[in-house]
């Protein structure tokens, strides 16, 4: 599923007037704002379970957690983490996210992830 709303550099960005972007009954997503070589993105759970199937891209990933609380895990290793924590996933890397409370993670992308905005 991609964003029809482009922020393709923007300089400011401002959640309350960015889109949300539905993907399924606990998770949605918010571009906020990116050029070629860098994305962010809010991914909001809207209710305790899996945020989407674990996966891995080519892109190398950070990530805040904003709010929530959160099991992460990261090439086979697990933690729990909660507001004002983060991770880093390399390039390839298998990851996945449950969602304990629900809450809000920030994710950076390099480089910018096209498929989030170019329609499949």
């Amino acid at each position: 599923m991609s964003s029809t709303h482009s922020t393709k550099g923007d300089v400011f960005a401002f959640a309350a007037t960015a889109p949300v972007e539905v993907l399924d009954e606990v998770v949605s997503r918010q571009i906020l704002t990116f050029n070629d070589e860098i994305m962010m993105v809010r991914v909001i759970f809207k209710q305790p379970g899996p945020g989407g199937v674990p996966h891995s891209h080519p892109h190398v990933q950070i990530t805040s957690v904003e709010s929530g609380v959160f099991d992460l895990t990261i090439d086979g290793r697990t933690e729990r983490l909660k507001a004002g924590d983060s991770f880093y996933v390399p390039s390839g890397v298998h990851h996945g996210a449950v969602c304990i409370e629900p809450g809000v993670l920030v994710d950076v992308f390099t480089p910018m992830r096209a498929d989030f905005v170019t329609p499949a």
